[in-house]
């Protein structure tokens, strides 16, 4: 089954206008099915994988190889696992002055990948790419409710029964801490992080009190600190940062944190079914990641709002603040199918500006809830911020 992805687009424009196209993300998303898909018929599409010693032997003489396929596309897979080949690319690229010159693949943030920050600035363009989405999947209720149990790495989605996509999704989570994490180059116990990801899923869409976890791990909050940043370098978990505004109140200043794919939380926390999901104690916080993942991953959306959260100690709150310094729109994310607007998500429009208010919620369809807000499903919602962009 072939998903049409909503970064295609952003790939074939960058590789006609850059010289280097970077398409990271999370190992398993479908970026090289995504490319394979795009160029099937490019005869100068030369395709690496640095994970096969066979393929990385080939540039044991990068320079050499590269002046060679001159005429070529090159993809690179899995780019991480050869950081030192970036000094040599920049050189060939300002030596061959054409774009579409490199095509990156890696599951790997920029961040991480320090060397191309240094040595590709100007010449490099990053896509992010997410698994699969709602709006890529058909925004049925069905898919819908199937994408928010089994996440969005096709394998997972795309899997036979329930129950083979739940075992799919623990040997994802087995490979990644026994080879992705060490082959990143950190040296961490695997079930030191284990321990680590699995709090994490039961403290989901919470704000972060990395003391608090430290003590309950019996580790350090540096400690945590650097297995977070892993996580989220690695396309595992989102940080969502506070809304800072000039209001009497004391604000929470800690980011929430988010597993972004809820099929990986759901493993993690041994949710096997959706009907498993709806008694879960996580029942409320499974749909705030999936829905909130779904907007803040949408790469049109990307491209103009910043995102936040919004929260005082005294109890006024929005879930997500989308914010584009000309409008803010606030959204905060209920599971239930009749939701009612609460007292501390009111209270906190007035204090941050809001153009635009709604509930995201499970519901049939969308209608105005008074006091300015909307409820609505995550497709309606897409639907009038992409309007937007």
């Amino acid at each position: 089954m072939r998903v049409p992805r909503t970064v295609a687009i952003d790939i074939k424009k960058s590789l006609t206008e850059i010289p280097v196209t970077a398409l990271l993300g999370p190992r398993q998303c479908g970026k090289t099915t995504l490319v394979k898909m795009l160029l099937p018929e490019d005869s100068s599409l030369m395709y690496l994988d640095l994970e096969r010693p066979d393929d990385k032997r080939l540039l044991s003489d990068p320079q050499s190889f590269f002046r060679l396929h001159r005429d070529r596309l090159l993809c690179l897979d899995e780019i991480q696992r050869a950081p030192e080949i970036f000094s040599v690319m920049r050189a060939e690229v300002d030596e061959a002055e054409v774009n579409g010159r490199f095509l990156i693949l890696g599951s790997a943030s920029p961040r991480l990948l320090r060397q191309t920050s240094e040595t590709l600035a100007g010449r490099i363009h990053y896509i992010e790419m997410a698994p699969f989405s709602l709006s890529e999947v058909d925004m049925e209720g069905k898919n819908m409710r199937i994408l928010w149990m089994r996440g969005g790495f096709p394998r997972s989605y795309l899997a036979a029964t329930d129950e083979a996509s739940y075992e799919w999704r623990q040997d994802f989570i087995r490979t990644f801490l026994e080879r992705d994490i060490p082959a990143m180059g950190f040296r961490i116990p695997e079930n030191s992080m284990r321990r680590f990801w699995r709090m994490l899923a039961h403290l989901n869409a919470q704000v972060l009190n990395r003391s608090k976890i430290g003590q309950s791990l019996g580790t350090s909050h540096h400690t945590v600190q650097h297995h977070l940043d892993i996580l989220i370098d690695s396309y595992m978990v989102r940080s969502l940062e506070p809304l800072e505004v000039n209001v009497k109140k004391r604000l929470v200043k800690s980011p929430k944190i988010y597993i972004r794919d809820t099929g990986i939380v759901h493993a993690l926390s041994g949710i096997g079914t959706l009907r498993d999901c709806m008694s879960h104690p996580d029942y409320g916080s499974s749909w705030e990641s999936f829905a909130l993942e779904n907007i803040c991953s949408h790469p049109h959306v990307k491209k103009r709002w910043q995102f936040y959260f919004y929260s005082v100690h005294s109890g006024g709150e929005i879930d997500l603040v989308l914010d584009d310094g000309r409008e803010r729109v606030a959204v905060e994310f209920k599971v239930s199918s009749a939701p009612d607007v609460p007292e501390n998500f009111l209270s906190a429009l007035k204090d941050t500006g809001i153009t635009s208010a709604w509930i995201v919620a499970p519901v049939e369809r969308s209608y105005p809830a008074g006091n300015g807000v909307m409820v609505g499903t995550p497709e309606d919602f897409l639907q009038f911020i992409l309007k937007k962009c």
